[in-house]
């Protein structure tokens, strides 16, 4: 380089140092100058990307998924009624054995709130059974606040779902789609309302496939099904019945359950996934109850441990072990017996109880599936015919109780699981009361009228067409209603019969 070409490239550099100094003292002057964030902002250099250099892969776009979603999402918002504290004695109390109202005061209602999503434009609702246990009114707000009151169509606590009904058309709805075809590592939102917080959206991945973790109970039958999705999107309380979605907006499982020693969420949450809660509502829409369809074997996971209970080696790492095959059932008759490992169920691999369970959950009474199963090493495939709890293949169907109004107070007869639980011989809830003097009596939803005390004496009360009978036969008359709530608490009110 000569030293006119040395020169000239000084001047050029210094040249372009003056066009960028007066850049910045211009760009630094407008910033300084801005009355609004939104001009400092534009002039801001820091986190600039254009729609045009700035594209989300499809692959993780939850924005599309959320919108889809989240209309459909409700609040579920449950009232039961609690115990009052206890209180001195009370003459009318002790003479008729129940309990009288305090002195200015009625029983207290408590409240549980959740989720809940809108799977039918016609407002037939999915949500845990235990968001809606025991309630006596039950309130559903949509994400525009539009408001509620929903009915109980149908509960599952072995599998935790329930189905209610609001009376709305034309509702978004989420679509159900297929938790088969799910697989781990795939992006999932969960979408519900944690501490009241509503409409909330959180993403994670799927963590598991087939998980049970052993909180649902059935101590009647032993029949819960736990075959969870585990992911790691983000759920505490509230959540739970509120809606776990793919990217396509398309519904893989409820959130039901969290993995955590302190109440709220450590990293781990489980979903019923779609393919039990598409078949649990179906039963329910259609039956009114859920139609169990069993094998009828006695099942344990192939383990370490099992095999040294057994005090034999296996000679298979993973399957599911018949125990024992229950005399009569379709596992009997399709020819499985004790010591068999059963591996798929209908082409679908079945390597731990979760996954067996799962795949029979899906199946109703009188429905025959292909069992693939190891014999003393050999492979053999046999074909099951399901069976109910009865032992036949029936379908059952729940009887609707009978339903009564009087004076603008509707009745109907009691559930029998309440009947059960109570021990009460018979009875009639408060389902509806549109009448002002049972309202300032003290009459709330919920509560069971078990006796009426009028001048003829004291009448027991079997059902709804037994109180209505009794209730025209007294016209006029100031009687004394005697009953019980579903938390077990005794109460008795007076009111005029018009």
């Amino acid at each position: 380089m000569n030293k006119k070409q040395f020169f000239l490239g000084i001047i050029l550099a210094s040249l372009i140092g003056g066009v960028v100094a007066l850049a910045g003292a211009s760009y630094l002057s407008k910033q300084n100058s801005a009355t609004n964030f939104a001009d400092k902002q534009d002039t801001s250099l820091v986190n600039w990307l254009s729609d045009e250099k700035f594209i989300i892969p499809d692959g993780i776009n939850f924005v599309a998924s959320a919108q889809m979603v989240t209309p459909a999402v409700v609040h579920v918002r449950s009232s039961v009624t609690v115990t009052q504290g206890q209180r001195g004695a009370d003459p009318f109390e002790e003479f008729f054995g129940f309990r009288a109202p305090e002195r200015g005061q009625t029983p207290r209602e408590g409240r549980s709130s959740g989720s809940g999503v809108i799977i039918s434009a016609d407002g037939f609702i999915v949500t845990n059974n235990h968001v809606i246990e025991n309630s006596t009114r039950i309130d559903i707000s949509l994400e525009d606040n539009t408001r509620y009151t929903a009915r109980v169509v149908g509960t599952d606590p072995t599998t935790d779902l329930a189905l209610l009904k609001i009376e709305a058309t034309d509702l978004p709805f989420v679509r159900f789609g297929d938790s088969d075809k799910t697989k781990v590592g795939e992006w999932v939102l969960a979408v519900g309302n944690p501490f009241d917080l509503t409409s909330t959206v959180t993403a994670g991945i799927i963590s598991a496939k087939a998980r049970n973790i052993g909180i649902l109970r059935d101590l009647e039958n032993n029949l819960q099904i736990e075959s969870f999705l585990q992911t790691d999107a983000v759920v505490n309380p509230g959540n739970s019945g509120g809606a776990l979605v793919n990217l396509a907006g398309e519904l893989i499982g409820i959130n039901t359950a969290i993995a955590s020693r302190t109440g709220t969420f450590n990293g781990y949450a489980f979903a019923v996934p779609s393919s039990i809660v598409k078949k649990v509502m179906d039963d329910l829409l259609e039956f009114g109850t859920v139609q169990r369809g069993l094998l009828g074997v006695q099942i344990r996971d192939v383990s370490a441990e099992l095999e040294e209970a057994l005090g034999e080696k296996l000679d298979v790492a993973r399957g599911v072990y018949v125990v024992d095959v229950n005399e009569g059932s379709g596992g009997q008759e399709a020819g499985l017996t004790k010591g068999d490992i059963i591996i798929g169920v209908d082409g679908s691999e079945t390597y731990n109880v979760a996954q067996l369970q799962e795949m029979v959950a899906r199946k109703r009474p009188g429905d025959k599936v292909d069992v693939k199963y190891l014999r003393k090493g050999k492979e053999f495939t046999a074909t099951a015919t399901l069976k109910n709890i009865s032992g036949d293949t029936k379908v059952i169907r729940k009887e609707l109780p009978v339903r009564m109004t009087f004076g603008g107070v509707t009745f109907e007869d009691i559930k029998p699981d309440i009947k059960t639980r109570l021990k009460l011989n018979g009875g009639a809830s408060i389902i509806d009361i549109a009448n002002e003097e049972w309202k300032k009596s003290g009459a709330k939803v919920g509560f069971i009228i078990t006796s009426v005390i009028g001048t003829e004496g004291r009448y027991r009360i079997t059902g709804a067409n037994d109180l209505s009978q009794i209730l025209n036969e007294n016209k006029g008359e100031e009687l004394v209603i005697l009953g019980v709530y579903p938390n077990g608490q005794e109460y008795y009110f007076e009111v005029k019969v018009e």
